[in-house]
């Protein structure tokens, strides 16, 4: 016993160690009988996951155990002793005697063998989660969702428990109007404006008064964030309401917050938000909502104004900023997103009950007379299936494989997922 529990300890060290997201681990605790769980249920009740070692044990005990909290089951098959629920994990704990999973705390994959690999990307799609249900979303005017309105909004609230606070056009009018009086903003807008053209390739291909204006917008939406003590904004009216208000479009405060490490969309649509609030937690990256194409011979392309362009988390893509395509008008980011690179691609559905994915690589940056930044993706996968089997309407790119963190963390929302292979 003290001998195994020193080397969990060093692993647990390691794991840490090697974890790319925040990750708290609590104190090991080692218990063999159920009277024992009293004394320990402040530290599970504490966490978020268990990580339970299952050496031995009785049934009853890890049973009860795993009825409180999330859970990932590590046994040992050649990293040190052979575990005993190495052998009957499946059919004596998940399946309990049956040919079926009978019980409702863990599936088939939420038992590791050895591999703390395996460990770690679990634990990023349950940080995700975490991160996901229950977070405040500021909309900047009434929410909604793209082709089904109201319907995205309930079911963002009802499946993700989304905190959505409202800010009225008519306030943010008036934020806009207070700070194109104030002389500290103007300076410090063009300040911002100076800084962003010295930061890499950058090219301005609009007007600077639009784009002196976008980063007056741009502070306005950080200090909504920061009064309502939230990471997430997403604005609806963003030709109609924002430009005559803001004189600029707010794809380029957009793109700026998504840069710091908020998470900023145009349009509203409930129906996308919620996958790029996980694949942004997952990924730990900006993450690009965009509208896609007809996928055709193994290729799609995907485009929007409101690009980030740290989308690897750390470094700034080149960038064109030209006017938003279909006003001509304001400043909008034509990123020129990395060629080579792999990337996650999320198709969420209407109705909150299946998401489909693939993953893909970037073959060109082009410029066609649509949305500003444009990618072309080789898909990954069968194309005539994502062609058959497309719902919704917006997507979610990121930079990275994240294919299976994804379907893990939705399996325990009780989305499905549909990978294209």
């Amino acid at each position: 016993m003290a001998e195994e529990r020193m080397r969990i300890e060093r692993e647990i060290s390691d794991l840490s160690a090697k974890a790319d997201f925040p990750l708290r681990i609590l104190p090991l605790t080692s218990i063999r009988r159920t009277e024992e769980l009293n004394d320990v249920m402040d530290e599970i009740e504490s966490s978020d996951v268990i990580l339970l070692y299952a050496a031995g044990g009785n049934e009853e005990l890890l049973r009860q155990v795993l009825s409180h909290k999330p859970s990932i089951i590590f046994v040992r098959h050649r990293s040190g002793p052979v575990y005993l629920w190495y052998e009957i994990a499946h059919p004596a704990l998940i399946r309990r005697r049956t040919d079926e999973i009978a019980q409702p705390w863990i599936g088939y994959d939420d038992v590791v063998v050895d591999d703390y690999g395996e460990v770690i990307w679990r634990l990023r799609a349950y940080y995700a989660l975490k991160n996901t249900i229950g977070a405040r979303v500021i909309s900047i005017g009434e929410p909604g969702g793209w082709g089904v309105g109201e319907k995205a909004v309930s079911l963002a609230r009802l499946r993700w428990n989304l905190d959505i606070r409202v800010v009225s056009y008519e306030e943010l009018g008036q934020r806009i109007k207070k700070a194109k009086a104030n002389k500290d903003y103007i300076a410090e807008a063009e300040r911002r404006a100076e800084e962003y053209l010295a930061e890499g390739n950058v090219s301005l291909k609009t007007d600077r008064r639009f784009f002196v204006n976008a980063f007056i917008l741009y502070r306005i939406f950080k200090e909504i964030l920061e009064e309502f003590e939230a990471k997430i904004l997403t604005v609806r009216g963003c030709m109609s309401t924002i430009m005559p208000i803001a004189e600029t479009t707010a794809c380029l405060p957009l793109s700026l917050l998504n840069d710091e490490g908020y998470i900023a969309f145009c349009e509203s649509d409930f129906v996308a938000i919620p996958s790029g609030i996980l694949l942004h937690y997952i990924s730990g990256k900006p993450v690009f909502l965009n509208d896609p194409t007809y996928p055709h011979d193994g290729i799609v392309t995907l485009a929007h104004c409101t690009a980030p362009r740290r989308m690897d988390g750390r470094n700034l893509e080149d960038v064109e900023i030209l006017t938003h395509f279909e006003s001509d008008y304001g400043a909008a980011p034509k990123v020129k997103f990395r060629s080579g690179q792999e990337v996650t691609v999320i198709v969420p559905d209407f109705n909150e009950e299946i998401w489909m994915g693939f993953k893909g690589r970037i073959i060109d940056n082009p410029y066609f007379p649509i949305c500003r930044s444009q990618v072309d993706i080789e898909i990954e996968g069968d194309w005539r299936e994502l062609l058959k089997e497309m719902r919704g309407f917006h997507w979610m790119m990121s930079y990275g494989d994240y294919l299976r963190e994804i379907g893990y963390a939705l399996s325990k929302v009780g989305i499905k997922w549909k990978v294209i292979q």
